[in-house]
Order: C-alpha cells, then structure tokens, then sequence
C-alpha cells in the first residue's frame, strides 16, 4: 500500500544537542549510534532514500565509516523538522512523504513504519507519528517523557512535557497515559507551511514543536504501537539504552 506515495527517510543529527552536546557521535554496544539508525532505517525497504541531515564534518566522518549517506544542513537549523525542510527545498531528494526519523531513536523498527505510514494513502492528515501506552509510572510524571491525548479519530489534541489528562477521580487502576513516540512523517505541503511558522510561546513553553502545527491547524494523525523506545537525550537514557541494546543482541 505504501508503493504508491515516494517516501524519504531523513535522519537529524544535530552535532551540538543542548542536554547531551556530540550524543550522535556515541558509540552503543561497541557501535556508532547513528550506525543502528542507519542500519534500522535501511532496513524499511519502502523508503526511497535513507539520508542523514547532519551539520559538522566529525559527524560526516563517522557516516562514511559505516557506509552511510548525508546531506550537510545549516547549523542555525533549530529544529529536525527544519532539517527536513532545507534539504527539500534543495531539490536534492524528491518525495511525497517525508519521515523524521531522528538520530537518536536507535530503536525504532521497520514494522513501527509501517504503523506510522498505515493510513497516508488514505485519510486527510497532514503529519503522521506515533503514541504508545506509558506502562513505568515514573514515565507518567516525568518532564523528559512527552505525553499525548487524542480526538475520538486518533487526531491529537495537545502534546505535554505534564501529566495529561488529569484524573480529578478515578481509581489508580484506571489511569491511561499514552507516551508521545518522537517520529514524525509529513505531507510536502505540510513542510511548506511549517517552514513559513514561528515558534509558538506554548511551544516555547514546553520545548515540543509539535504544539506550533496544532496552533496553526496542521493536523497530526497519531497511530498506536506497541513496541518500546528509547529516545538518548541525556547521558543517563545512554546507560538505559546500553541494558536494552544487551538484551536484543542476546535474544537475537
């Protein structure tokens, strides 16, 4: 079903992230982070490209030990979505469909891509991404761990660093949080519009760009997955990341 739409997969990495500065140039389970992306998104064989939009030279390197594919973007790009939307407008990759897929989710598989991009041959969406029950509890109150509520059609509502919804009654046992999974995939008009957008003050509030396309009418289908992530933001998801890579590769 996918085959009927060109869809681009472009990889940011940022060299200088504010939480973790040269994350992207960590090594898990002996190798290179950027390397389990790539591998990863290879591996999802309904992309048309596989690029990484990258702003250093260091970062280069490390890609062409690999075997990897990149694209030098401006270091003044704030965002990964605006990675995306320079190297559109370079003309350098064309498509019709353009996956996020940052440089620090190692975890993400061919099979969430295909949940991601399960209705973008058929609904009205601008922006696609993903959501997945919070099982931890202490996912449900940390800042680190953005949450997501929808619309009765799956369409978001609002995306919070905070607790949301709040539950003013009910039980304990009853209490249902969705974690937001931070993959995104995008209309070509959508980006045109996004690259026209300032940042909200909620967005600046929060730190969740995503808040600027909801307060500008950009609509983001949100599809339900069951498998784990593991976003690095900060030397300690590192060493969480490092336990969950040791147990794939012994299962594997």
């Amino acid at each position: 079903m996918l085959k009927i739409k060109k869809i681009a997969c472009i990889i940011p990495a940022r060299l200088k992230s504010t939480r973790f500065p040269e994350k992207i140039l960590c090594t898990l389970a002996n190798k290179p982070l950027l390397q389990w992306v790539w591998q990863a998104a290879s591996k999802t064989t309904f992309f048309s490209d596989v690029i990484f939009a990258i702003d250093s030279e260091k970062t280069a390197q490390l890609i062409k030990n690999f075997g990897g594919k990149y694209l030098m973007t401006s270091k003044e790009c704030k965002s990964g979505t605006d990675r995306l939307i320079e190297i559109m407008h370079s003309g350098k990759i064309k498509a019709d469909i353009w996956v996020n897929w940052q440089g620090d989710e190692p975890f993400i598989t061919p099979q969430m891509i295909q949940t991601l991009l399960q209705s973008c041959h058929k609904d009205t969406a601008d922006v696609w991404t993903l959501k997945k029950l919070i099982t931890k509890k202490e996912d449900i109150n940390s800042p680190q761990t953005a949450k997501v509520v929808c619309d009765v059609d799956g369409f978001a509502l609002y995306f919070s660093r905070s607790t949301i919804p709040y539950y003013r009654d009910q039980t304990p046992d009853k209490k249902i949080y969705y974690k937001h999974v931070g993959i995104y995939a995008y209309t070509t008009k959508a980006l045109q519009k996004i690259a026209h957008l300032g940042q909200s003050d909620l967005e600046q509030a929060e730190k969740l760009e995503q808040i600027r396309f909801l307060q500008n009418k950009i609509s983001i289908k949100v599809h339900e997955t069951n498998q784990e992530v593991i976003g690095i933001d900060t030397p300690q998801d590192l060493q969480n990341a490092e336990q969950y890579a040791a147990q794939i590769l012994k299962i594997k």
